[in-house]
């Protein structure tokens, strides 16, 4: 059979073959006609078409994936179990260079702290005490023992002397003054009046509220006592705060980037400081007279126990030239109605770039509803008990017990449907102060009678504290396969809450991208 002939190679189509061996393959077909030319172009046109069209779908698919990684976390949990100081350590850990730079607005919140702490005291060791409601025993548990509430009747408590009360009142009386002044600062126009809602949040689950003197001299403080300075989130406090007293003008200078802070507030005679350097030395009599301690003691009034306690910190804060320290800011107390957002980029390792969204929203129980928007696409929840407050009651509602409120919310959160896929981190907050507390001698069994006769140290009641917030979970979750995260935390402590954020982080980053199908 004879061969078919060949084309004649040329060393110009031998070089061709040589460095490009798809020639064969890409070359045009043989005699193709111009109508086959036109089809062949045409369809391959197409295909490129196609081609491109999925590399650019790829592209911006991968593009997106790395755009939408935005994890957004909701702090939950009771008013007052530290989700505000979470959030800040949050802020201080990703934007320490925003967070320096707003410690100088943070001032006048640190005095209206202070001196509402020197009024709770007036009040809590005046003569003419005001019964609260009677407690009383819960009807509903998220447990078998409902906390007990002892009774406040302190009828039995006799108050300070009537001279030495007459005299600390006299001595302190233009903190009342100041007090106005710095919720007038902070204040939007209209709210010098409403924010002015509920109990003051420090009083414990025996202790009553006064008035102090007469209706006349209550009404001298515009109905203050007794009520908690509260602001709406849309209002810019700390705008405010920055044009407070000598803050006007040249002294307004605040660089987020720096870190810079005005200078020469204690130059202007209307600025707080005066008042406050003025009554110092009445404030550390106060805070130190023993009489009054035993009465706040005796009358279960710790203040101690409190968001924005510095009366350990008199001399220090009421200097002329003080500036707060990030420990200052992080203990800071500022009730707050609606829900504070915070954003910032991870800038490092291998989560660069992934944007966190940290909510923030109230724990009261008339603010709780707003919870559920927030629950549709949530990635995370931290939730904050503080299981120091289990003789201590709602500042809201004074008959029911802060750990019972507490277990009950716990179990609402890990019921709920909407948030089976969510991952969620317990926080078993204030062990500093329970440790504190049980040290001190307050034994858990009289308030919850489950616990027994275990010991009454720290190493067996929060162990008592994780299985039962642990059981609840068990019971209750919708998803049985989903991991609980506990952690014993005291958010005040900057050091071990950077850690445990850090560990928080990467559990909920690795469940995000999960989420995402990227692991």
């Amino acid at each position: 059979m004879a061969k078919p002939k060949s084309e004649p190679t040329t060393p110009q189509t031998r070089r061709r073959s040589l460095s490009d061996p798809f020639a064969a393959i890409l070359a045009p077909p043989p005699n193709e006609s111009q109508s086959d030319r036109d089809r062949r172009l045409k369809a391959e046109a197409n295909a490129k078409k196609i081609s491109d069209n999925i590399d650019e779908l790829l592209k911006q698919e991968k593009a997106d994936k790395k755009k939408k990684q935005v994890v957004k976390v909701l702090l939950l949990g009771q008013s007052e179990s530290g989700k505000s100081t979470t959030l800040k350590q949050f802020q201080l850990m990703h934007t320490p260079a925003a967070f320096a730079a707003e410690r100088i607005a943070w001032r006048s919140v640190i005095y209206l702290n202070l001196v509402r702490s020197i009024i709770r005291i007036l009040d809590a060791v005046s003569p003419t005490p005001t019964p609260e409601p009677a407690p009383r025993q819960s009807i509903s548990s998220a447990s078998s023992d409902s906390p007990d509430i002892p009774s406040n009747d302190f009828s039995n408590v006799p108050p300070i002397p009537q001279a030495q009360y007459e005299y600390f009142k006299t001595v302190l009386a233009p903190l009342f003054g100041l007090e106005d002044k710095l919720i007038g600062a902070l204040s939007a126009p209209d709210e010098d009046e409403a924010v002015r809602l509920g109990p003051l949040p420090s009083k414990s689950s025996s202790s009553s509220t006064s008035s102090l003197g007469s209706a006349k001299e209550k009404n001298a403080t515009n109905g203050k006592v007794g009520g908690e300075f509260t602001l709406h989130t849309t209002n810019n406090w700390k705008k405010k705060a920055f044009s407070f007293g000598s803050f006007r003008g040249k002294h307004a200078m605040s660089n987020s980037a720096t870190g810079d802070i005005p200078t020469g507030w204690w130059e202007d005679p209307e600025d707080p400081c005066h008042v406050l350097g003025k009554c110092r030395g009445a404030m550390l009599e106060l805070w130190g007279d023993g009489d009054v301690r035993s009465v706040l003691e005796a009358r279960r009034v710790r203040l101690e126990e409190s968001s924005g306690f510095y009366l350990d910190e008199i001399d220090r804060i009421t200097a002329m030239r003080y500036v707060p320290t990030d420990d200052d800011v992080l203990r800071a107390r500022l009730k707050t109605i609606g829900v504070v957002e915070h954003s910032f980029l991870l800038s490092r390792g291998t989560s660069r770039g992934v944007e966190w969204k940290i909510y923030d929203v109230g724990g009261a129980r008339n603010q709780r509803q707003a919870w559920a928007p927030y629950f549709e696409d949530v990635n995370a929840i931290i939730f904050l008990a503080p299981v120091s407050a289990f003789d201590l009651v709602l500042a809201e509602d004074s008959r029911v017990n802060r750990l019972e409120d507490s277990l009950l919310l716990w179990k609402s959160v890990v019921s709920n449907k909407l948030l089976a896929g969510v991952n969620i981190i317990l926080f078993l907050n204030k062990c500093d102060l329970l440790q504190a507390k049980l040290d001190a001698g307050v034994r858990l069994n009289d308030h919850m009678v489950s616990y027994g006769d275990r010991p009454n140290d720290y190493d067996s009641v929060s162990k008592y504290f994780r299985n039962k917030f642990g059981l609840l979970h068990q019971q209750y979750t919708p998803n049985k396969d989903r991991e609980l995260y506990i952690h014993f935390t005291s958010v005040t402590d900057t050091k071990a809450t950077h850690t445990i954020i850090t560990n928080v982080r990467d559990i909920i980053l690795k469940g995000n991208l999960k989420e995402i199908q990227l692991i």
